[in-house]
């Protein structure tokens, strides 16, 4: 099993969303290396943080679990989607998705605390310039994490 960092603005979907929901397809990636990592890693059965960015306080907000690996991105088939790829066909997609089950909603850990905190200064999601959607999250990492703030 893998571990995973997943980013959403929770305006557009959030962990609320998910719990509602509970599964969704995780579409509208639209950066090459995040997409590998849906491509090609994201395997069934692996654990997702889910993380609210671009708001007052970012942070680790819930976990969920991959239920459906790597498959064509609907939304870039479709025209009326602000994810729609013209050059992508259905013969030679270039975007992909996976589905998520909702398995726990978390109190925030926020950004600013996983950044502090000196047990995680090697984690991809707080090192300079980690903007990447989607993050691989170490074993020992994600067990510290949820062991110390979850």
């Amino acid at each position: 099993m893998q571990y995973w960092l997943f980013k959403t603005e929770p305006d557009e979907f959030s962990i609320d969303d998910l719990k509602r929901k509970n599964k969704e397809i995780w579409d509208g990636i639209r950066n090459y290396q995040a997409r590998n990592f849906l491509r090609d890693q994201v395997a069934l059965g692996d654990l997702v943080f889910i993380y609210h960015s671009s708001c007052k306080e970012p942070g680790i907000v819930g976990v969920a679990k991959v239920i459906k690996t790597a498959f064509p991105d609907p939304s870039q088939f479709d025209s009326q989607s602000k994810y729609y790829d013209a050059k992508s066909t259905t013969d030679n997609p270039r975007w992909t998705s996976v589905t998520l089950e909702f398995v726990d909603k978390l109190r925030i850990i926020a950004l600013s605390k996983l950044k502090a905190d000196k047990q995680l200064e090697s984690m991809y999601l707080v090192q300079k310039g980690s903007r990447l959607s989607i993050q691989p999250v170490t074993e020992s990492e994600w067990e510290y994490i949820l062991n110390t703030y979850g």
